[in-house]
């Protein structure tokens, strides 16, 4: 096995292939890679701080999880985005505060892997969203509302319900679906 040094060397060389290979390795150090790989995600340099945040992924949770939530505040939006993933493969409900606001980020992309860190969650993400999908600005509410739809928590019926009536055909068709998907969908028929 590699020095970690030299890992950590090769993760941020400038070689996109070799860096890649240099996380696997760096995974096999396990927590004793992480004092590094959380010096390394502050680093001033965007790129070294991501290639810090997806060894961090590749890391065993929960010792990870903490690095990753902050990494979801970075300035840089790769570095967001790839912490979001990260946090999407790995979920933890200390998560669900910075996703939420990340529902309403203008790079769209950055918001649904948002929203798909949340319905990995699940339950524990519910009332944030819910609180989302009445009180942040359009764009949010449909992510969350797709997200809400996706985990299919009881809890969130009255208000899918509630946006059956929205302005928004979005807003609709995610409620919708979300009803559907628990089974309490409507149904029209013709009376026989």
């Amino acid at each position: 096995m590699k020095d970690l040094d030299d890992l950590l060397g090769i993760l941020t060389g400038g070689d996109d292939p070799a860096a890649e290979l240099a996380v696997t390795a760096i995974a096999d150090y396990g927590a004793a890679a992480l004092p590094s790989l959380i010096q390394l995600a502050q680093d001033p340099d965007p790129d070294r701080r991501w290639w810090a945040v997806r060894a961090l992924a590749a890391l065993q949770p929960p010792d990870n999880l903490p690095a990753l939530i902050t990494a979801l505040n970075d300035p840089e939006e790769d570095v967001r985005l790839c912490a979001a993933l990260a946090i999407r493969e790995n979920p933890t409900p200390d998560a669900v505060s910075p996703l939420v606001e990340m529902l309403a980020d203008d790079d769209r992309l950055l918001a649904r892997l948002a929203g798909d860190a949340l319905v990995a969650i699940g339950k524990p993400a519910t009332g944030a969203l819910l609180e989302a999908v009445i009180n942040a600005p359009q764009a949010a509410r449909l992510e969350a509302c797709r997200s809400l739809a996706a985990i299919g928590d009881l809890d969130s019926v009255t208000t899918l319900f509630k946006l059956l009536d929205d302005n928004s055909a979005m807003l609709e068709y995610w409620a919708n679906e979300g009803l559907e998907r628990m089974g309490i969908g409507m149904s029209f028929f013709r009376p026989g």
